[in-house]
């Protein structure tokens, strides 16, 4: 007999999945018991909040979803923060829990982790919440989820399966055709695109995490326009070193004046969010008038009105339309606008951020110059901070952070083990501040075990420094702001992790090395006044 339990296990691998984060409990058992014999890994992090931060790092470098089982009640809202992470950054990501016995549910009769009512709490933070009532209702339900993922602006999915369903029979269930397609552009509309692009003398590209897979068609659009490239914190890594890419904030007021400076702007993969485009709070930031909006999800369209909005796949859309040009050869650009537009904007964007912020900026980039190719996973911390306004990373999707959009401290530790397990091959480094490593600081045992090789870089300014700079900035004396930071060498240690503490950041390039060379995970800490 297969439980349906087993059953689930199988579908998954159906579909492509081949690792699992999560942690099991008397809630889940009947879950696990098809697991040890799959092809699909397990991987135990120290908490479910974890859980979904490395199915989030898994998703971001892969572009499949990440998946995570946890348990009923206190497992699962553990891993709602995680949740409301993937869906504010569009990230594919499936959370299996378990759920009290059906006669129970909704009956307030005091079973463990009972909830009031835990799939209605999750439909308000997952693209959808499904119950699994029978067996034979598992493939259907996987199918949906993975189409979504596959069809439409991605997110968190839960499926939830009561305790007396999970071991009942379920033979002879084989997984459900997905048929999904990305939204296309029609003809017509891509015409139209591609005629207003080309009567622009000086337009411009706003790139968000929606066209982070499509370099080659955007690298190819913008040269086609001569078009200055805008790259927000999701999207860098694209165009790294291209004289037409502007890793840099819209925020910054070098780059809004780019920006005004444009009589087109194709916006691709952008929501235009405050956490890019207004991170200060001062509203500075205009629409431009004349607009090209390409997004998968059409309410986002709706919700900034454009000259054309086009519901379709960034890099389908980007190369459409560049064939369209090349083949017309029509373009009205003001002969090398572009690029030097381009570098004014880079150089006074590097200035505006002041020198304080240069310096930090300078510590990421002897990671990436390190360390090539390398994914660099953030929390949120004062150099993540300054790297998000200006920073020009090498390897498309391989800059992310948690310091835009909704903001989890805590998100860094885990994601990059998500990240280093997803891409074993490529150096992975957790850029994270001595207060937000300690909400997830267990997650080191967890890269142990699981043989993930990060390197971890602990910016120590004990305390949560940006919040106090916040708090003086307004006349609030500050209080709550001084954690005491642990021994992070001493803990690494305690689990058997190779540490080392630097009191200069110029020390960090031979520290990386040194920890690369090892294979393993490593902690590199740095004190920062």
């Amino acid at each position: 007999m297969t439980t349906v339990g087993e059953a689930l296990i199988s579908l998954l691998e159906a579909h492509g999945v081949d690792t699992v984060f999560g942690i099991p409990g008397v809630h889940t058992v009947e879950l696990y018991r098809g697991l040890a014999r799959s092809k699909i890994r397990h991987v135990t992090p120290r908490h479910e909040q974890g859980a979904g931060f490395m199915a989030d790092g898994y998703a971001r470098v892969t572009g499949k979803p990440g998946v995570a089982f946890v348990i009923t009640g206190p497992g699962l809202t553990n891993t709602i923060t995680a949740m409301g992470q993937a869906r504010a950054d569009s990230i594919p990501m499936l959370v299996i829990s378990g759920v009290n016995a059906s006669p129970t549910l909704g009956k307030g009769l005091g079973f463990l982790h009972e909830l009031p009512d835990q799939r209605g709490m999750m439909e308000k933070v997952a693209l959808f919440s499904q119950r699994i009532e029978h067996g034979h209702e598992l493939p259907e339900v996987l199918a949906r989820a993975f189409a979504l993922f596959a069809s439409v602006r991605p997110g968190p999915v839960h499926i939830e399966i009561p305790t007396d369903v999970m071991g009942k029979p379920a033979d002879g269930l084989v997984p459900h055709a997905v048929e999904a397609t990305l939204p296309q552009a029609e003809a017509s509309t891509l015409a139209e695109a591609a005629r207003l692009a080309g009567a622009a003398r000086r337009p411009l590209i706003l790139a968000g995490g929606g066209a982070k897979m499509a370099e080659a068609p955007l690298r190819q659009l913008a040269e086609l326009l001569d078009a200055p490239v805008v790259e927000t914190a999701n999207a860098r890594g694209l165009l790294h070193k291209h004289p037409l890419g502007v890793p840099a904030s819209p925020s910054l007021k070098a780059v809004r004046a780019l920006i005004a400076e444009a009589d087109l702007v194709i916006a691709a993969g952008t929501e235009f969010g405050p956490t890019d485009y207004d991170m200060y709070g001062d509203g500075g930031f205009v629409k431009p008038q004349n607009l090209i909006r390409i997004d998968i999800d059409g309410k986002q369209i709706g919700r900034h009105p454009a000259t054309l909005g086009i519901r379709a796949d960034c890099g389908s859309t980007l190369a459409g339309m560049a064939e369209l040009l090349a083949s017309s050869r029509r373009n009205a650009s003001e002969e090398g606008w572009g690029a030097p537009r381009a570098e004014t904007a880079r150089s006074q964007s590097l200035q505006e951020i002041g020198p304080v912020m240069r310096g930090q900026v300078e510590a990421v980039e002897m990671i990436r110059d390190t360390l090539p190719g390398s994914i660099i996973v953030g929390d949120s911390t004062q150099p993540i901070y300054a790297a998000n306004l200006y920073y020009d990373h090498d390897r498309p999707s391989g800059w992310f952070n948690a310091a835009t959009g909704f903001g989890a401290l805590g998100f860094g530790p885990p994601a990059a083990i998500g990240a280093a397990l997803a891409v074993p091959d490529a150096p992975v480094v957790c850029l994270s501040g001595d207060g937000g490593f300690q909400f997830t600081l267990p997650e080191l045992g967890a890269a142990l075990d699981a043989e993930a090789p990060v390197i971890f870089v602990v910016w120590n300014n004990r305390g949560y420094r940006e919040i106090e700079t916040s708090m003086r900035d307004v006349g609030v004396e500050p209080v709550g702001v001084s954690p005491a930071p642990p021994d992070f060498c001493k803990l690494a240690e305690a689990y058997g992790m190779a540490a080392e503490r630097l009191e200069a950041v110029a020390d960090l390039p031979a520290a990386l090395k040194r920890a690369r060379e090892t294979g393993k995970a490593c902690l590199i800490e740095i004190g920062v006044e």
